[in-house]
């Protein structure tokens, strides 16, 4: 009898300390368009407590990469989330064209909920678009008494990361500068949410001027502080600092102000809040909390990844990251949490940077190519086919999608499309739906279609190349992204934490691997539609 008492308690023992294993909180986060050598050009100017404390003391995966495209926000945040690709969750880009509305839909979109917070229309979103079970949704649905919890600038980047099932998810108002969020979680916004508006207005972040963090000297884009490549904003005659929008008007500041640093410092406030407001990491059951920048790419499409104004950002992020591992070290507990960082996407150089330093690179202008295609479309058929143009999907119009005519028009698009010099590669709706052959670049627009969602044809443009609705002056300054090439697809993967080893990792992973990892670190099923696979290394013995 004494024996099997105490195996008993020998057995009650070891399950404490496997659950003493577990840790308190999961802290996912993402920064919008962030290239993967960010973390090396300014490795010299972080302080130690931010960047170089994931990159010195976690697992840095330097070898991770997208495997699909478009490589856009939305996107991003649910395959990260997810573990699988827009193929599957059906997040296939920010906005598409809804053929059962007739109309372009955002990703996370949804008249049927309310605004709460205010009366806003940015609070009229949800993920019911999102198909699959993100990473947030089965810990919830596994342990109920878990509590996720999202924060982002942007509404897509705050709800897709949290899912469905989520605790909370709160988003920028451009109206009103504060953090609101939709009926989909909550009918009236919690007492620390409110409290922290009064305690943190937009206004204090917006009094003060933007100009370097560190000498001038120290910088190295110091000489490239006025360059053509750069958008002007907030009124400025010049892309130059310092950025001093004290005496624009209430709506404009609170326009302007997502492109500021101090953006992502309010973010971090409320993030640091909403740990503390929903007692985030304080019991035995593992909780998330997912945070993302949206700053660096409002910024980033402004002015391009080789910008004194994207060198300053970051250096200042850097303060924000070693704010928040400071917090949880203290709220939550050294060697008590679990932290990854990565990022939705990347960007390409601004073309005409490119073109100007005799690099390959360049513009497709939109509108006088589709003009053009559609001409060739009426002489051919006798009718105008095309519905829309939308992220590089060719729609036709409905009525002729399901006719015997439908082949002969898609081929002829095609053959039209493939003799556009800026183009790469054109597949059309059979090749992407059909037998899963077929070179790279078709994989990777496989794995991001969707039947419903995209169009009857998708193309790829050449490397270094954007797309422009038509040409002019402002049409040759900034940048974006969406390719799938490694200027987009190659981010910026750091584990850090409990149990994380410190190593560098130089196996390649893709992006959905990252959920398939936190599968075994939060001892979950894996969600539904995941198709990752973990990444062994930070997973230590």
């Amino acid at each position: 009898m004494k024996k099997r008492i105490s195996l008993i308690a020998s057995l009650l023992l070891l399950s404490n300390v496997a659950k003493a294993q577990e840790p308190k909180l999961v802290v996912g986060i993402v920064v919008d368009q962030m290239c993967y050598d960010y973390l090396y050009r300014f490795y010299d100017q972080f302080g130690k407590d931010g960047f170089r404390r994931l990159m010195d003391k976690g697992t840095h995966f330097r070898n991770v990469t997208y495997n699909y495209v478009p490589t856009y926000t939305g996107p991003g945040h649910a395959s990260i989330y997810t573990g699988t690709t827009p193929a599957n969750h059906g997040i296939v880009s920010n906005d598409w064209f809804h053929r059962e509305w007739g109309t372009d839909v955002n990703c996370v979109e949804d008249t049927t909920v309310k605004s709460v917070g205010n009366d806003s229309p940015d609070g009229l979103c949800s993920p019911h678009f999102l198909r699959a079970n993100t990473i947030t949704d089965q810990l919830k649905l596994t342990y109920p008494d878990a509590k996720v919890v999202g924060v982002s600038i942007k509404d897509r980047s705050a709800i897709l990361p949290a899912g469905h099932m989520a605790d909370g998810a709160y988003w920028y108002d451009h109206a009103s500068g504060k953090f609101i969020t939709s009926s989909f979680y909550k009918e009236t916004l919690p007492t620390w949410v409110s409290n922290f508006y009064t305690a943190h207005p937009v206004g204090n972040y917006m009094n003060q001027e933007w100009n370097l963090l560190q000498p001038a000297e120290s910088y190295t884009y110091k000489d490239l502080d006025n360059t053509p490549y750069e958008h002007l904003i907030g009124g400025k005659t010049t892309p130059t600092f310092p950025y001093d929008f004290r005496n624009l008007t209430l709506e404009e500041q609170l326009e302007t102000f997502t492109t500021l640093p101090f953006a992502n410092t309010y973010l971090t406030d409320f993030a640091i809040e909403a740990l503390r407001g929903e007692q985030l990491g304080k019991d035995a059951q593992t909780d998330m909390l997912t945070i993302s920048f949206s700053t660096p790419d409002i910024a980033g499409h402004a002015f391009g990844p080789y910008s004194l104004e994207m060198e300053d950002m970051y250096l200042r992020l850097d303060r924000e990251i070693a704010r928040l591992l400071a917090t949880l070290d203290k709220e939550v507990g050294k060697g008590k949490y679990v932290l990854f960082l990565t990022a939705d996407h990347a960007v390409v150089p601004v073309p005409q940077l490119l073109t100007d330093k005799k690099l390959p690179g360049g513009y497709l202008f939109l509108q006088p190519r589709a003009q053009e295609l559609r001409d060739a479309c009426i002489k051919m058929f006798g009718a105008d086919v095309i519905e829309t143009i939308e992220n590089n999907n060719i729609y036709l119009k409905e009525a002729y999608t399901n006719m015997p005519e439908t082949d002969a028009i898609i081929s002829f698009i095609q053959q039209q499309v493939r003799t556009w010099p800026e183009v790469k590669a054109v597949y059309t709706k059979n090749e992407l739906l059909g037998p899963t052959e077929g070179d790279e670049w078709c994989k990777m627009v496989r794995l991001g279609y969707d039947r419903e969602r995209n169009g009857e044809l998708v193309f790829l443009l050449q490397p270094g190349f954007l797309p422009k609705s038509s040409d002019s002056e402002t049409a040759h300054k900034g940048t974006s992204h969406g390719s799938a090439f490694n200027y987009d697809t190659h981010v910026p993967m750091l584990f850090f934490g409990m149990d994380i080893p410190a190593q560098e990792v130089f196996t390649p992973y893709e992006i959905v691997d990252a959920a398939a990892t936190l599968v075994h670190i939060l001892k979950i099923q894996r969600p539904n539609a995941m198709i990752g696979q973990p990444m062994i290394e930070a997973l230590g013995n």
